[in-house]
C-alpha cells in the first residue's frame, strides 16, 4: 500500500485548502485518517473515515471546519479545510489502517499501518 499526499501550501487565516491522498495497493476495507504535526509538537489526530463511510470522526479543534471525504473511483481521500487558523499550521499526513480495531481506535497513531510522506500547510498573514 502506498499513499501520496498533496495539496499543502501557504495560506492566510480564514482561507480554505483541500488536501488529497491517493491510495494505491488497497481499494477497500480500510480506515483512512489524517494527522498533523505542528512545529515542536507530537503528531496528532485530525480526522478519520471508515471504509463504509458511514462514520467520520474529527478532533475537537477542527470539528465544523474540516471535512474528510473519499472518491471511490479515484481511490483518493480528501481533507477539506475551511476557516484556517495559524494553529492549523503543520505537516499533514494521511494514513491507512487495515486492522479490525483501526476503526475503533481511529485517533491513535498506532492504529494505522501505512503513512504518506506528508504535505506542509502554513497558515500565516
Amino acid at each position: 500500500v502506498q499513499l501520496q499526499a498533496s495539496g499543502g501550501g501557504l495560506v492566510q487565516p480564514g482561507d480554505s485548502l483541500r488536501l488529497s491522498c491517493a491510495v494505491s495497493g488497497r481499494t477497500s476495507n480500510y480506515v483512512a485518517g489524517w494527522f498533523r504535526q505542528g512545529p515542536g509538537k507530537e503528531r496528532e489526530f485530525v480526522a478519520a473515515m471508515r471504509w463504509s463511510a458511514d462514520r467520520t470522526y474529527y478532533a475537537n479543534t477542527v470539528k465544523g471546519r474540516f471535512t474528510i471525504s473519499r472518491d471511490n473511483a479515484k481511490n483518493t481521500v480528501y481533507l477539506q479545510m475551511n476557516s484556517l487558523i495559524p494553529e492549523d499550521t503543520g505537516v499533514y499526513y494521511c494514513a491507512v489502517g487495515l486492522r479490525s480495531d483501526s476503526g475503533v481506535y481511529y485517533y491513535a497513531v498506532l492504529s494505522y499501518d501505512y503513512w504518506g510522506q506528508g504535505t506542509l500547510v502554513t497558515v500565516s498573514s
